[in-house]
């Protein structure tokens, strides 16, 4: 028998990540992803993308809340190495992403290659801020008077995220990443049109040590599943990254409900470029406390 027999094609079935495991969409519908349309016209079919409902999206706000206290809670260190960790993953399924954001972003090998590696990069990047952001924006602030005043961040809990529309993996990772260093949890919307490397992330995170539920995944309509994540009580702050300029309206409108904290679309050239820390201090919160120090004398201070 010739070795050289012809196989059954095994395709890829994309699933959501949601609470660390991957379950179809609860609607059961899904939607043809394509490759990048040429000038000759529609791009070749890769793939059957879940189309998320309502009821995901919910799964997902309660997933990312049960995750909160424990990720919040674990040290800025620890939360720099499990980052660290996922970069390992990452690099080591280079080659798939590669042709994922290839056939996505219409880029040929090099050009595709580039920007996983500049992905990759950039989360290890973040990885590096983790036990770094809270010398940055905390600190001590003078008091006239026998006090001391210590100003520390903390997360501000859940955050959705309209992940870029165009930039389906260095973009995406641009703004996942940020969100969970700073020690909040995240509910992504994925690119509509390209959602197969934000689905793949799922499988590295799955298989990393980030604990289930921190990132949550849904692919489909961010029209469909953002005005019920933006007036969600239980999400806390939403990223406009991919959301166009009116369902952008939309959702500032319904987030004002329990006064979410709002991150505007910010128009983007160059994901390559330095990010800065914006994105770090997006969502978190100053937390202030007072220490009384005593009365202050001649002799100096007493406690």
């Amino acid at each position: 028998m010739s070795e050289q027999q012809n196989r059954l094609s095994v395709f890829k079935t994309y699933k959501l990540y949601v609470g660390g495991k991957f379950p179809r969409s609860e609607s059961g519908r899904v939607y043809e992803v394509t490759a990048k349309a040429s000038s000759s016209g529609k791009g070749k079919w890769l793939a059957n993308a879940p189309l998320s409902s309502r009821k995901d999206a919910r799964d997902a706000v309660v997933a990312a809340r049960k995750a909160f206290g424990g990720w919040a809670g674990a040290t800025a260190y620890n939360r720099g190495q499990v980052l660290y960790r996922v970069a390992e993953m990452l690099e080591g399924r280079r080659e798939q992403f590669v042709r994922e954001v290839g056939e996505a972003e219409g880029l040929s090998k090099s050009k595709a290659a580039a920007v996983v590696d500049a992905a990759i990069d950039r989360w290890v990047w973040y990885a590096g801020w983790t036990d770094k952001i809270g010398q940055i924006v905390g600190g001590a602030n003078p008091v006239a008077g026998p006090f001391l005043n210590l100003s520390t961040p903390e997360p501000t809990g859940v955050v959705t995220v309209v992940a870029p529309q165009d930039s389906s993996f260095l973009g995406l990772i641009s703004v996942i990443a940020p969100v969970i260093a700073t020690g909040n949890t995240a509910v992504v919307i994925a690119s509509e049109k390209s959602p197969l490397p934000a689905l793949s992330l799922g499988e590295v995170l799955a298989t990393s040590d980030l604990p289930g539920g921190v990132v949550n995944i849904l692919s489909g309509k961010a029209g469909e599943m953002g005005p019920h994540l933006a007036s969600h009580q239980d999400v806390n702050a939403i990223d406009l990254a991919g959301a166009d300029v009116a369902l952008a309206k939309e959702l500032e409108i319904a987030a004002a409900d329990n006064l979410k904290r709002v991150l505007r679309p910010q128009p983007v050239d160059d994901w390559t470029a330095d990010p800065g820390t914006s994105r770090l201090t997006a969502f978190l919160e100053t937390k202030t406390v007072w220490h009384p120090t005593g009365s202050l004398g001649s002799g100096g201070s007493s406690y």
